[in-house]
């Protein structure tokens, strides 16, 4: 529950000016929007801009591990290697994995390959072929702040097919972040992303999606991208979440291996992409601030 504030005093997001020249005007359009029948955030889902410059921290180290990755990564390597590299990195770096000991995660890093959807576990045994695509799942700790990306990696000599999944995922991305702007809705971005994928004949997972980020590695609000324009929750400057659609090249069912109860995979063996950025509102659009 918010609190209600007097126009003098100090507020909310701890600028230490007086609330009626801060936010008050800005919580009177969300209380419209509000009234109009709409999601709206919460003020604990709007970062300041001190949360912000934290997660920013975090992010480049995010995106230097990932760096990192691009440079080593290669047909013959096991995904175990890979998450040796990202945990050392990230420590080097002065970060934490997050992934580590996340709810019994055992690794630093998520290798997902071909048909694995998400949440790939690092192995001796998992060895990258020539003509696999893999997501690599990075997530980083920085002073308490997390961020949270993922790139697509083609080995060696990949198929038209899949080449076109990890290029149209790509820009699925980049379409959806066309309408991460303020006082539009994450239903404008998830159709965007949606539409995307269905016209290239792919379609996307319905029960996996994005999350908020930044003081917790999993934070409201949800982040469907089956969703349609106007529906969903207001975008609002100092809202950081992750754009992260999972694009199957067949269904777009899904299954959990039984084994580890962690990694997900396609229900019929097709390929499965994923690219994922940390982005936050801004006041005339937005800021990436890991990928």
């Amino acid at each position: 529950m918010q609190v209600k504030l007097g126009r003098n005093d100090l507020c909310w997001c701890g600028s230490g000016k007086k609330y009626k020249v801060c936010h008050a005007a800005f919580d009177d359009k969300i209380a419209d929007y509000r009234r109009q029948g709409y999601m709206v955030p919460t003020h604990d889902i709007i970062k300041t801009k001190e949360q912000i410059d934290g997660i920013r921290k975090s992010g480049k180290v995010n995106i230097a591990v990932l760096d990192y990755v691009a440079e080593h990564i290669k047909a013959g390597m096991s995904t175990e290697e890979i998450d040796q590299l990202v945990y050392n990195k990230t420590k080097e770096l002065g970060g934490i994995p997050a992934p580590l000991g996340f709810e019994g995660f055992p690794k630093s890093v998520c290798t997902s390959i071909n048909s694995q959807v998400c949440h790939g576990i690092p192995s001796e045994d998992d060895i990258l072929k020539d003509g696999d695509i893999v997501n690599i799942d990075v997530s980083t700790i920085v002073d308490g702040y997390y961020s949270d990306s993922s790139r697509m990696f083609c080995i060696g000599n990949v198929s038209e097919e899949k080449r076109k999944l990890v290029e149209v995922t790509k820009e699925c991305i980049a379409l959806g972040l066309e309408q991460v702007k303020p006082w539009n809705f994450l239903g404008d971005m998830g159709q965007a992303i949606h539409d995307h994928a269905k016209k290239n004949g792919y379609t996307i997972v319905k029960e996996i999606g994005g999350h908020g980020v930044g003081l917790e590695f999993h934070e409201e609000p949800f982040v469907s991208y089956i969703t349609k324009k106007g529906t969903e929750m207001l975008m609002v400057p100092g809202m950081v979440f992750t754009i992260e659609p999972m694009v199957n090249m067949g269904t777009d069912q899904i299954y959990v291996d039984d084994a580890n109860d962690w990694t997900v995979y396609t229900d019929d063996g097709m390929p499965s992409a994923q690219w994922e950025v940390t982005v936050a509102v801004t006041e005339d659009g937005y800021e990436i601030l890991a990928y």
